[in-house]
């Protein structure tokens, strides 16, 4: 095993530990509770309004569209070294298989003349853009606004703030591209962007927060996302510092980066401190989007927009894919 590869293997190993460990009697941090209710599953997506929508959306000013996602392909960035499958592709019909085997009972004649092709994949429902769900992260056995595994995790998935909760996303994004502030293709290996990074980018991008934001953060560790070995190798990320910044001053809706896993690692983690997943996920009720395709945004400086985005509903899952797309408003 390489040492890269090595390196790459504890990073991603260190979450888990810290996930592992979260259950000590030492930590003080427990999850949070809803301020929408004893019901709520979705946490800070409850900021979403009919009015919240129809403002961002009535800003459009162009037909222009930006694609956000990044391709699933065998062989993509994936957590195979803790145990999770990668991305898996087969086919289950092709033109001359189905000549030779007749699966619908058309004859030599209709199967020669029109090509069949079917098709499958496998994978870790956190490969590739995709959304963590509440359920994702806890403390103490318990998810986001108390509900506890004991009660609620069956072995079909959670029975309470599962992906299929998750309503479909429109509203006000924006860009900060902390990369470009910094005068970087891409940030160091394992640099915690902190919150005097995203003042800094937001004031020269000349941009504003608001309340119930969609945040994207841009490292540039996307440039190397058909490079598996580069894209996970000690790759930068967000510290807690910067998303309690975010979401606890400016309160964010829902946040997002261009690399695996939002923060870097190793994470951030001792008796008195919880790492950006359980703080986001299990304290806090937000969301947010990994691995996400941030270079066309930057390139054109395109940093305020309208976004939209729907993930797949999978029952009971702890996440699931989704197409982001930025479509540029007026100012």
């Amino acid at each position: 095993m390489t040492t890269r590869i090595q390196n790459t293997l504890r990073n991603l190993i260190s979450i888990t530990l810290v996930l592992v460990t979260s259950g000590r009697p030492a930590l003080a941090q427990g999850v949070g509770r809803s301020p929408w209710g004893p019901d709520d599953e979705i946490g800070t997506l409850n900021l979403m309004t009919d009015a919240s929508r129809l403002k961002i959306l009535s800003r459009i000013n162009s037909g222009r569209t930006y694609d956000l996602s990044v391709e699933y392909f065998v062989g993509m960035p994936s957590f195979h070294q803790l145990g999770d499958p990668g991305y898996q592709y087969w086919l289950t019909h092709t033109p001359r298989g189905t000549v030779i085997d007749d699966p619908n009972r058309l004859g030599d004649a209709m199967n020669s003349k029109v090509s069949y092709t079917g098709d499958a994949i496998s994978m870790y429902t956190h490969m590739g853009t995709h959304i963590d769900a509440l359920n994702h992260f806890g403390l103490h056995g318990r998810i986001w606004n108390g509900f506890a595994a004991d009660q609620h995790l069956g072995d079909k998935g959670w029975k309470k703030a599962g992906a299929e909760t998750i309503p479909p996303i429109i509203a006000r994004g924006v860009l900060i591209d902390v990369a470009a502030y910094k005068g970087v293709a891409t940030l160091t290996n394992q640099y915690r962007v902190n919150s005097d990074d995203l003042k800094g980018a937001l004031y020269r991008q000349g941009t504003k927060l608001e309340k119930g934001d969609v945040v994207f953060i841009r490292t540039g560790q996307s440039r190397h996302y058909h490079d598996s070995s580069t894209y996970l190798h000690e790759y930068p990320g967000v510290s807690l510092e910067a998303v309690r910044w975010l979401v606890d001053q400016k309160e964010v809706m829902l946040l997002g980066a261009d690399n695996l896993s939002l923060e870097a690692f190793p994470s951030e983690g001792s008796d008195n401190w919880v790492p950006v997943h359980t703080y986001l996920l299990a304290e806090r009720g937000v969301m947010f989007l990994e691995q996400l395709q941030l270079e066309d945004l930057s390139r054109d400086q395109v940093y305020e927009f309208a976004f939209i985005a729907a993930s797949l509903k999978l029952r009971g899952a702890s996440g699931a894919p989704l197409r982001p797309i930025a479509l540029p408003v007026r100012k």
